[in-house]
């Protein structure tokens, strides 16, 4: 017997709309913005949303997690736990949280997951916070498939989410107070600024300028759809695409992509298995090149590479199309495979690397015909379709139906009729019609079997009996008639058992999902004290700014768990000298300079800076045996 584990893809939501259509594209649970304190303070959502986004998810099994990820100041605390309760009441499956002020509020019986906020990166984090009584902890995106496959054997009964999609932080979540700093935004507050997003010189120690105004913060795009195997097999559970802040467009198109990566893999693999119910049916082929991105990378999954930045722009590029040919006149030739269409917004690097673009007013085979003025282009430049006009106008439409598989049998009784439905996940029921029986002139099975199965409407679609090795709805025989006679019933009278059977069966599966209940139990097992590979938060007994607490409950949490000092967060107390950000991403790696893989030596004198074009420093420095580099205010 096989040993099933249930996999999860988790879609973003900005808002209602985006959430629906994420469940409608696939998603087996979707994360969304509370009404306020979520990581993304631009994606807030009213509770009557989220309740309204709850309900339709549930008919299908899947599950809605609401964000309240920020760290909180004293006073937020209160309205926090009376939100807490209102999201609970209106059915919400778990809360993402960062700060552990809100382990000491009085909680509802929901789930708390551990956000990637919390800078979760070792077996010893993430046993600490199961221990403690969080369900599922959100990994931190730096981690290799050998990190990954670590802290799972060592925690094998944790669920572990991993980000498999979407824009990548620079710093190490949670660690990162360069917006704070320079902006007063901070990032663990929801407010970031996208410093990292901006253009910068990195010069010397002696002034020299080693490049200019380029972005070196801004990282590619993570796309891991073509390694989610290996994914669940070094243990992750939840398979998360960010974006909430990303348009329908993006979440209809990426979810389905994952979508379908993902039911292929299960149809192979038998040991995994979707978390939800029902199958989509697309009326478009997803491609994730066709939503935003920034180029892609699998960042640090198979270890450093040099993939993974995106220096020449932070915009999203798109898709490669071809190369310019020539110009001549009014219009530019193109060399490639894929066609263009008039409205695709076309862009390019010019001879600066910096990013240029226009839009198609017609096309005609491989000539381009630009709206506006001419684009002065080299031959031979790669050019990019960063907005596909037919694809998403296929996207504006409906372009997903998710059906929950259901076998219908009607029969007759002593007094009439009886109707029973049951779905994919064995959910039953029975009605029975008192109806006077009436003998039929030529035979009745084939007409009720069309007209029960007209579910086009509903959730559900008709589905062959259990123990059938194929599919045929289109056929009927997976509607099934038991008659003792020929017996006549109208159409009308049919079509209303029918509505009747559906509304009970869909009554039945609200009932019927089981929502996780978790009671939150005061815990006193010693806070873990970072390996000195991954930065400290703490030092000895001590929690430093990097703790990021924010509140007295907070401060009481670490303390219970054996922490004897615990400074306030940077928001709260700015530091001195503090480190501004911790990044994986190497500056020195990315000119070839390192002497760990590369053995390159610089020409330039350490320290190097950058410097932003409104005249701000910062200082880098390089933590060769923690593998990271360390970002200062000058």
């Amino acid at each position: 017997m096989i040993k099933q584990r249930k996999i999860e893809l988790l879609a973003p939501a900005k808002n209602l709309e985006c959430g629906i259509e994420a469940i409608n594209h696939g998603a087996d649970a979707v994360y969304i913005g509370a009404p306020r304190f979520g990581a993304r303070a631009a994606a807030g959502n009213s509770l009557e949303d989220i309740a309204a986004l709850v309900e339709h998810a549930h008919l299908y099994n899947a599950r809605i997690y609401v964000t309240v990820n920020t760290i909180l100041k004293e006073e937020e605390l209160a309205e926090t736990e009376v939100m807490i309760w209102d999201l609970y009441r209106a059915g919400v499956d778990a809360l993402i949280v960062q700060d552990m002020g809100i382990t000491r509020l009085n909680l509802p019986p929901i789930p708390l997951h551990a956000s990637t906020q919390m800078n979760n990166r070792t077996p010893e984090k993430v046993r600490f916070l199961a221990e403690a009584g969080f369900r599922q902890v959100v990994l931190a995106r730096e981690l290799s498939l050998q990190d990954i496959n670590h802290i799972h054997k060592a925690c094998p009964e944790v669920p572990l989410e991993i980000f498999v999609h979407g824009a990548l932080c620079v710093s190490y979540s949670g660690q990162c107070y360069v917006s704070q700093a320079c902006f007063g935004r901070s990032a663990n507050r929801g407010e970031c600024a996208q410093f990292c997003r901006l253009p910068f010189s990195l010069t010397d120690a002696d002034g020299k300028v080693i490049v200019r105004d380029k972005h070196l913060l801004s990282l590619k795009d993570l796309n891991q759809s073509d390694i989610l195997e290996e994914l669940l097999d070094a243990g992750a559970t939840s398979l998360k695409i960010e974006g909430r802040l990303k348009d329908v467009s993006y979440v209809k198109n990426v979810t389905a992509a994952y979508r379908q990566k993902l039911d292929a893999i299960f149809a192979r693999r038998k040991e995994y298995v979707r978390a939800s119910s029902g199958t989509c049916r697309y009326t478009f082929r997803p491609q994730l090149d066709k939503s935003f991105s920034r180029g892609f990378t699998h960042y640090f999954l198979h270890g450093r590479s040099e993939e993974i930045f995106s220096f020449d722009t932070p915009k999203s590029l798109g898709e490669e199309m071809g190369t310019m040919k020539e110009q001549r006149g009014n219009y530019l030739t193109v060399a490639g495979l894929k066609s263009f269409n008039n409205g695709d917004g076309v862009c390019y690097l010019d001879e600066q690397g910096r990013l240029q673009g226009f839009r198609i007013n017609r096309v005609d085979g491989n000539k381009l015909y630009p709206a506006g003025e001419m684009p002065r282009i080299r031959p031979r430049t790669v050019l990019y379709r960063n907005f596909d006009q037919e694809f998403e106008k296929q996207l504006s439409r409906k372009s997903s139906e998710r059906k929950i598989a259901v076998s219908l049998l009607l029969a007759d009784t002593a007094f009439g009729f009886a109707l029973t439905a049951t779905d994919e996940d064995d959910n039953s029921v029975t009605l029975s019609f008192p109806y006077q029986k009436e003998l039929a002139r030529t035979p009745q099975a084939d007409n009720l079997r069309t007209q029960l199965g007209k579910l086009g409407n509903t959730p559900f679609e008709t589905c062959l009996p259990v123990g059938t090795n194929h599919h045929s709805s289109e056929t009927g025989f997976d509607i099934e008639i038991h008659f003792s006679d020929n017996w006549f019933l109208p159409a009308s009278i049919v079509a209303e058992w029918r509505r009747q059977i559906i509304e009970k069966l869909i009554t039945v599966r609200r009932i019927n999902y089981r929502q996780e209940l978790a009671v939150w139990k005061p815990t006193a097992h010693p806070f873990p004290l970072p390996d000195t590979s991954h930065k400290p938060a703490a030092s000895g007994t001590s929690l430093t700014y990097l703790g990021n607490v924010m509140n007295t409950r907070a401060a009481s949490f670490y303390t219970d768990h054996g922490i004897a000092s615990v400074a306030p967060a940077y928001e709260k107390q700015s530091v001195p000298g503090a480190v501004l950000m911790f990044c994986k991403h190497c500056l020195r790696y990315s000119m070839g300079w390192c002497p760990t893989y590369q053995k390159g030596r610089s020409p330039y004198r350490e320290p190097y800076y950058l410097s932003g074009t409104d005249g701000k420093r910062f200082r880098l420095e390089f933590d060769c045996k923690n593998c990271q580099m360390k970002v200062y205010a000058e």
